[in-house]
């Protein structure tokens, strides 16, 4: 298998709350989408919105589950003021802090908030990964 992430779907209990959340950050839906279903570019890879009970169905999983999803997902910025940019950015589309934008034991700085439906999204500055202009990580 290659190692790559083409999409990552996440199981939403309110398809129209979760697409005006994402398109409040400015996230842009493209056109592939559907009454079911939405879809937003990012960078190399894109996010896509499904109803949760119909995205466990399709994978054959039960729907059930509370709290934490044992995931996190995450975007690194170029400095610790546009951490703090982007997590008042989050709040004001709605978005609840999970933990308030401060300086991380590795070194970094960083945060965390929750969309409508708790998943947990961490903005970070990571003095330790490149970053190349386009946005994309470099590890060392």
């Amino acid at each position: 298998m290659e190692p790559r992430l083409s999409l990552v779907t996440l199981g939403v209990r309110d398809l129209a709350a979760s697409r005006a959340f994402y398109r409040r950050l400015g996230f842009v839906e493209s056109p592939a989408g559907n009454e079911h279903v939405a879809f937003f570019q990012l960078g190399t890879m894109a996010l896509s919105l499904f109803g949760r009970d119909a995205l466990a169905e399709d994978a054959r999983v039960a729907p059930a589950g509370e709290g934490f999803a044992g995931f996190s997902l995450a975007q690194n910025l170029p400095s610790k003021a546009d951490v703090d940019r982007v997590l008042a950015e989050a709040v004001a589309a709605g978005a609840t802090v999970l933990r308030p934008a401060g300086d991380a034991f590795w070194g970094g700085y960083t945060c965390y908030f929750a969309d409508p439906d708790g998943f947990a999204w961490e903005l970070a500055w990571n003095p330790h990964f490149e970053l190349a202009p386009d946005g994309a990580l470099r590890l060392p």
